[in-house]
């Protein structure tokens, strides 16, 4: 397929509930979508799922807006690819620029399998019908207000709870939350907010049977890690650390981790995401599919990704409606109650893109020709 042209968008979309970690606390998520368009007229969305700032990593909204605008969209624009994932060799000189080059990419699968009438879960290999959903709790304003916080995802049948820590709000909560709900499959996320002299702690957490501990040291860092690994019984989960299929096989020759967080900005698209599954899967690591606060069009292409065998473990998919109050997609992503969500059948990511959503929300767009 000849790429003809590539239309940026920025939107605003306001959480229904701020969203805490130990980088800070989100309230409105600025958005890049990126819509690929043909030769013939046709089109494939894909998302930037880079933050507001330079906090997860070095990318954020206006890094992003100006490599996509100014060396990355050029690259791709009047191109013949032969298929979704060489879009991401043809932007190769550029060095990193993971997320930014997701959107791109992921929109040339989404067009690729529209053109092949076709599921995208099913165009990237998914076996996987229905996925299980967990949720991602963040730092709450009070233990109260997570406990019930909780509970609420638990009735709506999420099948696994994360919550997020930070120093001062981690063993005691993470005990809180066990005493309340002795049986949930419990996780927490340190966002990369310790270091080796806090290893009495994850000893401590080793007593609450928690699923894994996510990316407790520093988010390059995978010796610590391991070193880490060796002296505690809960598995570690690397996610900031892990940025290509190759950090994906030394980390876990290292033993810097037993589980990997796969998300598709960090990785730079379905490609590269494709090929960390199979390294794991090849080597009994499970991987499980993290979240950025995405919209329905990054949320659609999670779902795709999260049908891959390798996706053994509850991910962060869940549904628009904890997050968004009308999301940019049609129809919305709905869990069913029994915590799972049920891979569309509709050819591309398999939802409608709300385009007048999309224009109310836009702050600012470019075309690329």
């Amino acid at each position: 397929m000849i790429i003809a042209s590539i239309e940026l968008r920025e939107i605003r979309l306001p959480l229904i509930h701020f969203f805490e970690t130990s980088f800070g606390r989100t309230t409105e998520r600025r958005i890049i979508l990126a819509r690929v368009i043909d030769s013939e007229g046709a089109d494939g969305w894909g998302e930037c799922t880079a933050g507001e700032g330079p906090f997860y990593s070095e990318e954020w909204t206006e890094t992003a807006w100006a490599t996509l605008e100014n060396f990355l969209a050029p690259m791709v624009v009047g191109q013949e690819i032969e298929n979704a994932g060489a879009a991401y060799d043809l932007m190769k000189r550029v060095r990193g620029h993971r997320m930014a080059k997701a959107a791109i990419e992921t929109a040339c699968w989404d067009l690729e399998a529209k053109r092949a009438r076709v599921p995208l879960w099913q165009h990237l290999g998914g076996v996987q019908k229905e996925i299980p959903s967990g949720v991602s709790i963040g730092i709450q304003d009070s233990p109260e207000s997570l406990l019930e916080k909780v509970d609420k995802e638990l009735r709506a049948g999420y099948q696994r709870i994360k919550i997020k820590i930070k120093p001062g709000w981690d063993l005691d909560i993470v005990r809180r939350v066990r005493a309340r709900f002795p049986d949930i499959r419990l996780m927490c996320d340190a966002n990369s907010a310790y270091t080796l002299s806090d290893v009495p702690l994850f000893k401590a957490l080793d007593e609450f049977n928690l699923m894994m501990i996510e990316q407790p040291l520093a988010y390059t860092d995978m010796f610590d890690h391991a070193e880490l690994q060796k002296q505690i019984k809960t598995p570690i989960c690397l996610d900031e650390s892990v940025r290509t299929p190759e950090d994906a096989k030394h980390a876990i020759e290292l033993g810097a981790c037993r589980i990997i967080n796969v998300k598709l900005g960090r990785m730079g698209g379905h490609a590269q995401a494709k090929r960390v599954e199979s390294i794991a899967r090849e080597r009994n690591i499970p991987v499980w599919c993290g979240g950025m606060l995405e919209s329905g069009v990054g949320r659609a292409h999670n779902i795709a990704m999260a049908t891959l065998a390798g996706f053994t473990l509850p991910g962060d998919v869940s549904a628009s409606a904890r997050y968004w109050k009308e999301d940019i997609i049609e129809p919305v992503v709905k869990v069913t109650s029994q915590g799972t969500i049920i891979a569309p059948e509709k050819p591309g990511i398999g939802f409608q893109i709300n385009r007048a959503r999309i224009d109310r929300l836009t702050v600012r767009s470019e075309q690329v020709k």
